[in-house]
């Protein structure tokens, strides 16, 4: 019975988001993107895409949002909405920062992601834009990886601050008194896996297309 119940409210949420995406105006960036999709499967292999593609994604978005809080600190309008006044990050400081970013970027993460062409042979992932999924299923999707990554998140990040392993692992993370945008993922590279171990658990579960992978990232 309560199965019964639950299949016939997801599938009156999903009518009633169908209703709602059929009233929204055609999307003006869809043609250009479905045209620069299919270029990038006709002149790239998969494993180029999976890999290279997944890392420049992520490398891209990173440094992107983190750039408009590395500019505001040259920008002496700005500096009167920062909250640690009295503490201003010291160029060695934000340079020690860029460089464990890159040794955990390229070192940690880009061999996580090199799996990722195999995940998707392994589980017949699509790629091609037919079977790509409506923006509805992929922000469902999306909101179930955030909820799967947060729980993950809380738990072992209370592990970390256990003060028996924290000036270990997790103390390298609190180094910066006066935190910033780029040093978001500054860490110990054993916890950039432990709690990047998050981000793979949803994609293992829900992804249906190479495209969650990049949409997931953006959003996280």
């Amino acid at each position: 019975m309560a199965t019964n119940e639950s299949v016939s409210i997801f599938s009156s949420a999903s009518l009633a988001v169908e209703y709602v995406d059929s009233l929204l105006p055609e999307n003006p960036l869809q043609e250009p993107f479905k045209n620069a999709w299919n270029y990038m499967l006709n002149n790239y292999t998969k494993f180029q895409i999976a890999t290279w593609g997944s890392l420049i994604v992520h490398e891209a978005l990173y440094f992107l949002f983190c750039l408009p809080g590395f500019l505001f600190q040259f920008i002496p309008y700005m500096k009167k909405y920062k909250i640690q006044k009295d503490k201003p990050e010291t160029w060695e400081n934000q340079w020690k920062c860029f460089k464990v970013l890159l040794f955990n970027h390229f070192c940690i993460q880009l061999p996580l992601i090199c799996g990722t062409y195999y995940f998707t042979e392994y589980f017949n992932i699509p790629y091609d834009w037919e079977r790509m999924p409506r923006w509805y299923f992929l922000l469902a999707r999306c909101f179930g990886c955030a909820v799967i990554e947060d729980t993950w998140h809380y738990f072992l990040h209370r592990l970390l601050h256990h003060k028996r392993i924290y000036k270990y692992i997790h103390k390298v993370h609190h180094e910066f008194q006066a935190p910033f945008g780029m040093e978001a993922e500054y860490a110990h590279p054993l916890e950039t896996l432990i709690l990047g171990t998050g981000f793979f658990i949803g994609i293992v579960l829900l992804c249906d297309h190479v495209i969650l992978l990049w949409a997931w990232v953006t959003i996280r």
